[in-house]
């Protein structure tokens, strides 16, 4: 497989992590569209939310309490943060591996990343 969250997610590619389980992992993105920008991914490879199944309805809910402690870990959880997934080449989804972006540590106001 050719895809680079599931190298990162298998420690092949390096990256600056923020938060890690055995099924998801969180770590800073490499061009942040915030102060804190941070990617949060299942360690399984899921191309788009298009792909969740019935079978990974716990994989997600793991996704979403990784992303509250995320933002308890980068400090955002009392000033605010927003939760982004885009699904789609016309959605700006780049890398085809679900990926939920958390934004913080400023006013966000209508900036939304890529």
């Amino acid at each position: 497989m050719d895809c680079i969250f599931c190298k990162i997610a298998q420690g092949i590619i390096p990256s600056k992590k923020v938060y890690e389980n055995e099924h998801v992992l969180a770590f800073h993105d490499i061009q942040p569209a915030a102060e804190v920008h941070t990617l949060i991914i299942p360690k399984k490879h899921i191309a788009s939310h298009n792909e969740w199944d019935t079978v990974d309805v716990a994989l997600l809910g793991e996704l979403m309490l990784a992303a509250k402690e995320v933002a308890k870990i980068t400090g955002v959880t009392e000033s605010g943060y927003r939760l982004i997934n885009n699904c789609g080449a016309d959605a700006g989804q780049v890398v085809f591996h679900y990926h939920i972006h958390l934004l913080g540590g400023q006013t966000l106001g209508g900036l939304v990343p890529n």
